[in-house]
Parts: structure tokens; sequence; C-alpha cells
């Protein structure tokens, strides 16, 4: 028997966790066979009332009652999705007698829905989960149908709530919570205010540059990212000139579910752990303080190791032939903040509402966020201080 050859030195066992994909305009008329073959009878349809107003639930009802169902829905929730709300959509679950639990909208209805099969299946409150890999029992079949560019949640295994008494989000990550089916119809994304548009868009490019980063990152993972960088240099800002414009939507959501799946797998970093406090503490959008933020840990993460921001760049169309990692890097960092200008992010967190007196306390709990972890430049309390300072 011939001897296997020796693996390359960096070869290491990856695992790589994605739903069930439906993908393409039209593809919401596949809801109702999808929810049946997942057991579905009587599911609960999570959304909020932006979506309700939009059409899109009306249609998604109608699709799940011609496959035999009888949907309960539920849309009782708001931006960065709060630990009383997904208790208050629990208790609506259990009214409904429901099963699958299906979650159409932005990223804050799809963790809510899943902060419900979380309930369902483990009970006590969704912030006892906060962490890795914490939700030990089975939980519901779940079903994600974004509304949004960016957000990923339809095929990543993260789930973030608002803490309300401690006013911070929590991480909840775990290979249970990625959904079993995610259907993407661009269609979907026509109805999103340009605001949101943008905000979503920044989330998928940040999630795309932290997943390749990552300590975390893979050759399986490594493409995803970059092919999400790349798609929101090309189109994100086409989408804000013509929202009815269906190829580019189709384009962008190509992007955060490349995003998605890398940074599911990869986890993310300091921009990550940073935002998750400023979201929590002012309720502000997701996406906007990520890219806010993103510039500033770009240059310190590239003070340690700046070669991995290389092909980053080429990604965003920047010429990296025979130019210095270093200097590449600040052309990234400064490309990112250009396109945020340009979409019209605020210049600082100040402008968001963030005083110099909330820095030490948002530096604090940032270190208990899990995507601190895999951030590529170790960060301690006085140095997530001096980055929330640089963005202020």
């Amino acid at each position: 028997m011939l001897s296997p050859a020796e693996p390359p030195a960096d070869a290491r066992i990856v695992k790589f966790h994605a739903p069930e994909i439906v993908f393409g305009p039209g593809s919401l008329a596949e809801s109702g066979f999808a929810a049946a073959r997942l057991g579905a009878r009587r599911p609960f349809v999570m959304t909020d009332p932006g979506i309700i107003a939009a059409g899109w639930v009306e249609e998604l009802v109608q699709y799940l009652r011609s496959a035999g169902l009888s949907p309960v829905v539920c849309s009782e929730v708001t931006p960065n999705p709060k630990d009383h709300e997904v208790a208050a959509a629990y208790e609506s679950y259990l009214e409904g007698d429901a099963d699958v639990i299906i979650g159409i909208g932005g990223g804050s209805v799809m963790d809510a829905a899943k902060g419900v099969a979380i309930l369902s299946g483990n009970g006590g409150s969704v912030l006892d989960y906060a962490g890795v890999d914490r939700v030990g029992k089975p939980i519901p079949p779940t079903m994600m149908i974004p509304s949004t560019a960016g957000t990923g949640a339809d095929v990543s295994q993260f789930c973030i709530v608002t803490d309300t008494a401690r006013l911070t989000k929590v991480t909840i990550m775990g290979r249970a919570l990625v959904p079993d089916i995610s259907i993407t119809d661009p269609r979907l994304l026509t109805t999103m205010p340009a605001w949101l548009t943008a905000a979503s868009g920044l989330d998928a490019l940040t999630h795309g540059i932290e997943a390749y980063v990552s300590l975390a990152h893979n050759p399986l993972t490594d493409q995803h990212a970059l092919t999400a960088v790349r798609l929101v240099g090309e189109y994100l800002e086409a989408t804000l000139e013509r929202p009815l414009d269906l190829p580019a939507r189709l384009q962008m959501a190509h992007a955060s579910l490349e995003a998605g799946l890398a940074f599911s797998n990869a986890i993310l970093g300091a921009t990550h752990a940073m935002s998750h406090q400023v979201g929590g503490l002012l309720d502000a959008p997701h996406g906007v303080v990520n890219a806010v933020l993103l510039p500033h840990v770009v240059r310190y993460n590239a003070d340690a190791s700046p070669e991995r921001f290389v092909p980053v760049a080429a990604a965003l169309g920047i010429a990296v032939e025979g130019v210095p990692a270093d200097v590449v890097a600040g052309v990234l960092a400064q490309r990112i903040r250009d396109l945020a200008d340009r979409v019209g992010v605020p210049a600082g967190l100040r402008d968001l509402g963030v005083h110099p007196g909330d820095l030490a306390r948002m530096a604090g709990t940032t270190l208990d966020d899990a995507c601190l972890t895999t951030n590529p430049r170790p960060a301690d309390a006085a140095d997530l201080q001096a980055l929330f300072l640089a963005a202020l």
C-alpha cells in the first residue's frame, strides 16, 4: 500500500457550517414547500411592522397557506432586539401552539427568531446562553428569509440580543443556531430605505474583512470573504443610486450571503466586539457603527501584521502590486472611510451620541464579547479605549 503524501505544514482540519440555501428572484415562492419539508404544521413567522407594510409577510403567508400550513405571525420586535422582546415573542410562540420558526426581515428579526428557538428548546432567559456553544438542547427547525443585504443572520451561527439591564449586546454563538433553510429573494431588498441599504451593505463589508483576517479563517472561508468584499465595492453604491435595479440588488444579496458564510465559520474581530457595545448603549444602527469603527480597527491590526490586508485591498480595487503591505493597509482603511462618507455615514461615534465618559465602560464590556477572541491582534482594555477614542 502506498503511504499518503505528507500534508503541508499548515494543513488542519476545518469545519464549515451552512444551511440549505435557496437563492434568486422569486425564491420566496419556495417558502411553503420548504417549511413543509421541515415538518411545519403551524409555522411561527417572526417579522416587524415595516416588513408587513412592504407586503412581504402577506406574500409569505399566502405561500405557507397554499402548502396546507396555518401560520402564526408575530411582529413585536424592534431594531437591535431586546431580551424582553424575545421573551414576549416566545410566549406568543407557545400561545400559538407553533412549531417551525420562520424569520422574515433584517438581522434584528432573524436574531429574535433564533432567540425564540433557543427558549423553545432550552428555557430560561435568552441571556443565559451568551457565549459559545451554550445552547445544549435541540431547538425547533428554523428558516430565515432576509429582507436586507448585510447581516448574514440567515446563514450564520450567531444570535445577537440586547441586554437591557446592562445596556450591551450579547453574542450567542453555536452550531445549533445555523438555520436549516435560508431563502434569499432579492426582490425583498427593493423596499429597504436608503439608510438601511447603506448600513447593511457596510455590515457585509465588515463581515468580509473581519472574517478574512480572523484568527479562525481557513481556505474555505477566505474565498467567501473576498468575494463579499469585491461585490460590496462594486454594487453597494449602485443600489443606492438605483434602488429598483434588481440585478444590482441580486449582487448585494450575493455579497451578504458570501459574507455570512465567511464570518459564521471564521468568526469576526474587534470591530464587531466594539460595535456591539455601542449598539447596546445607544440602540444605534449596527452597520453604521461598524463603518465608523472599521478603519480604526484595520489600522490597529495592520500595525502588527499588514500582509493579510493586501488581498482584501485588491478585492476593493486598490492597486497592490509592488506596494508595501503597511501602505496598502493604510490605503484600505482610507478607502473604507471614503465609501462610508459617500453613503452618508457620520464621521465619528460622537455624532451617534457616544460621549467620552462612555469609553472606559464600553472598553471593559468589549472584553467579554466572543468576537474579540478571533481578532488578529490582542487588545486589552487600554487598547480598546484608545480605539474608541480615535473613532469618537
